[in-house]
């Protein structure tokens, strides 16, 4: 046979109805459905490759700077606030000054990365008109606003002296709007469709509190003096430990997503995160309580790693947004494995 015996009907001088096999006629999904198990393709499985190679989805239109900087200065000050309710309440007069006084700096440079992301102030004043619960942005300037009042109201009760049981109530009030403050800009990036923050979502809140809490003793380390700095040093120890085993989990559930937490521009401020807050939590617990200046240096250390931790997880965002195979490729695999999974519950 010639390529000139083939027509539209089929092969020339033969009849499609009676010599074509029926199973031949069926359409390719019920042959795939059908196919025994142990039988090979008659063709290779098609590969993923995007149209040109653009992304499937639209990368995050963030400014790297205001918003890894926003998600970095509002850790610091929520979970500063918990540690400034923590040393007021232990007797620890210096720390908690210093802590009231850092966690409201943090927090209004936080708030003006957000705004001048935002493009314009009336923005974030727009935001505030309504309240909806299933918006994390919604909720989130409400809890600035909130959290706000409160840390401001402790802050300046410390630096002036006056109204103490107000300061105090204060004091208490941020410290119960500090960890959410710290925890939902977490939330915020995973309730996005970008691979590498939605496909963490269960761990990116530990990673995020995990990392406030090491920026937060960091500062106190750096702040306070030696004598009451006990609390800032059994924070740093923990917020290693979390940083580290939420990292391993999150890298561990996103599979191949992974890829763009260890290569690139985001492995390399993970990695220095990573060393930056466990050397800083070994200096600060090996001689924190003697020396002044090592205090001070795993303090400074402890912050640096939870900036690069912020930033490499932005990073990380942006470049599984770019490059398709990100996006496309687990799906694949959780409708493989869903397949997988209703066969075996047939099978049984």
């Amino acid at each position: 046979m010639t390529g000139s015996d083939v027509t539209r009907d089929g092969v020339r001088g033969q009849r499609p109805g009676r010599e074509a096999s029926p199973k031949a006629l069926q359409p390719a999904g019920r042959r795939r459905r059908g196919r025994r198990r142990g039988e090979e393709l008659m063709v290779p499985r098609a590969e993923f490759d995007s149209y040109y190679g653009r992304p499937v989805i639209k990368p995050p239109s963030w400014s790297a700077t205001d918003i890894a900087g926003y998600f970095f200065f509002g850790g610091l000050a929520g979970a500063g606030s918990v540690l400034a309710a923590g040393a007021q309440a232990t007797g620890r007069p210096t720390l908690a000054r210093a802590m009231k006084i850092s966690s409201i700096g943090a927090l209004s440079l936080s708030t003006a990365a957000l705004i001048h992301d935002l493009g314009r102030p009336a923005r974030f004043h727009h935001m505030l008109r309504v309240f909806k619960p299933t918006s994390p942005m919604s909720v989130g300037s409400w809890l600035l606003a909130g959290y706000g009042s409160f840390a401001g109201a402790a802050a300046a009760s410390a630096v002036t002296g006056r109204l103490p049981r107000a300061g105090a109530a204060a004091t208490a009030g941020a410290a119960l709007f500090g960890p959410a403050v710290a925890a939902y800009t977490a939330v915020l990036a995973a309730d996005t469709a970008v691979p590498a923050w939605h496909g963490a979502h269960r761990e990116l809140p530990y990673v995020f509190v995990a990392s406030a809490t090491a920026a937060a003793s960091g500062m106190a380390l750096a702040v306070a003096p030696t004598a009451e700095n006990t609390p800032a040093r059994y924070a740093a120890a923990l917020a290693a430990v979390g940083d580290v085993a939420s990292m391993s989990l999150a890298e561990r559930r996103l599979g191949m997503v992974a890829e763009t937490y260890r290569t690139g521009r985001a492995g390399t401020l993970l990695r220095a995160a990573r060393a930056l807050t466990v050397g800083g939590a070994a200096c600060a617990a090996l001689l924190g309580h003697r020396r002044r200046a090592a205090a001070a240096g795993g303090g400074a250390m402890l912050l640096a790693g939870s900036a690069c931790t912020r930033f490499g997880i932005f990073a990380a965002g942006v470049a599984s947004a770019e490059d398709p195979v990100y996006t496309v490729a687990p799906q694949r695999e959780a409708l493989e494995r869903r397949a997988r999974e209703r066969e075996a519950a047939a099978g049984s």
